[in-house]
């Protein structure tokens, strides 16, 4: 222990732990005594932090180093008298947003003391107010306002009143187009949440030009966590409304299919394949997806490479294909690529009884397609499984 408070059940804990405890993972008891904690006042307990650093003192010929004497957590009042002098001396806002910054990064409980003095709005006014592209000091203190956002693991209630904000949504989306890497970073997680809980009629209403910012930051590639967050939040959006659409438009088709050639990531993988799917539901997604010289290869290849659940999503993608984008080219190039071969092998193999399914369905439809159409070349005639 380095910070040794007791809680309301009179049980000592540290205090980063206790706080993750309560405020981060959202716990009402006490972890020892499973008792319900009905207040979360944290109480110092000095006589055993000197004792720790009166054993460090004895103990330090042996490298112990003796632990500092802990500053006393921040209140709501001292958050609110920042906020107000941010707001009433322009000159000092950056200054009182990095001292705000500086107290989310400290604790889980100062996360939580910040976001009920109001800091939300104070911060996404900021974001909303400024333009970013002009490299003032009130550009950085956006990029200030939108680092503590970040940090601060927002609520679902405060997520929700700023997804209701149409200014704010379309200044992030400007952060996306204008700000630096670590601002768009955060900016796309950001929205992810938002999205994450919000109504589909706030969904079905997003406006294009994030589509397209969504696609660039996947392409950039500017972070990992940034990178799933964008998959993310495409897939929060695309079932809603003409989203798909929108997404298809804004370039994300083709970039997802780039992306898939070389991604490692088993995770990543998975979501690239799960918003393929998505797309590959309306005609412009598939036209798409055929356009690119590389879909159905790389596709097919996935199956029975990443997971149960990619192999799933890989299938489901080639039966949209199949059952209303198929050509005589485009069984062709199923055949070709061994995409065939490798739905026959999913049936042989231990997997999900789901994608064995869907597997036997798109081999019918191949085949019954296949043998109806007289384009086909002979020579292929042979590459199909005869079972």
């Amino acid at each position: 222990m380095r910070d040794p408070v007791t809680v309301s059940s009179g049980i000592t804990y540290d205090r980063e732990n206790i706080e993750r405890w309560l405020f981060s993972c959202n716990n009402n008891t006490c972890p020892v005594t499973k008792q319900v904690l009905l207040e979360t006042d944290l109480t110092p307990n000095h006589t055993l932090r000197r004792l720790i650093q009166s054993w460090c003192t004895l103990n330090s010929s042996l490298g112990i180093e003796r632990i500092p004497t802990p500053k006393p957590p921040v209140d709501k009042t001292q958050i609110v008298k920042i906020i107000d002098d941010a707001k009433k001396f322009p000159r000092t806002q950056l200054k009182c947003l990095r001292k705000l910054r500086s107290i989310t990064l400290q604790s889980e409980r100062n996360k939580t003391c910040i976001e009920a003095a109001g800091a939300v709005e104070f911060l996404a006014a900021i974001i909303s107010e400024v333009d970013i592209d002009d490299g003032s000091d009130l550009a950085k203190a956006s990029d200030e306002a939108l680092s503590i956002l970040y940090h601060l693991n927002v609520s679902e209630n405060y997520l929700k009143n700023l997804i209701n904000s149409e200014e704010f949504v379309d200044s992030l989306v400007q952060v996306l187009k204008h700000g630096n890497y670590q601002s768009r970073a955060y900016s796309t997680i950001l929205l992810m949440s938002m999205c994450q809980v919000a109504d589909p009629i706030q969904l079905v209403s997003v406006k294009p030009e994030l589509f397209i910012e969504i696609a660039y930051v996947l392409s950039d590639q500017i972070s990992q966590q940034a990178f799933k967050a964008a998959l993310k939040l495409l897939l929060e959006l695309c079932p809603w409304g003409r989203n798909r659409i929108k997404s298809v438009d804004g370039g994300a088709v083709s970039v997802l299919i780039d992306l898939l050639l070389d991604v490692t990531d088993k995770r990543a993988c998975e979501l690239i394949l799960n918003v393929l799917d998505q797309l590959c539901r309306c005609a412009e997604g598939r036209a798409e997806f055929l356009n690119h010289g590389a879909g159905v290869a790389i596709v097919s290849k996935k199956i029975l490479r990443v997971s149960h659940v990619a192999s799933d999503r890989a299938v489901r993608i080639l039966i949209s294909i199949c059952k209303f984008s198929a050509t005589a080219r485009v069984l062709q190039e199923m055949l070709q690529v061994g995409a065939v071969a490798k739905l026959c092998l999913v049936l042989q193999v231990d997997t999900s009884l789901k994608t064995k399914e869907r597997a036997k369905e798109m081999l019918k439809l191949h085949s019954r397609l296949w043998r109806a159409s007289s384009c086909i070349p002979p020579h292929l005639l042979s590459s199909y499984p005869s079972s």
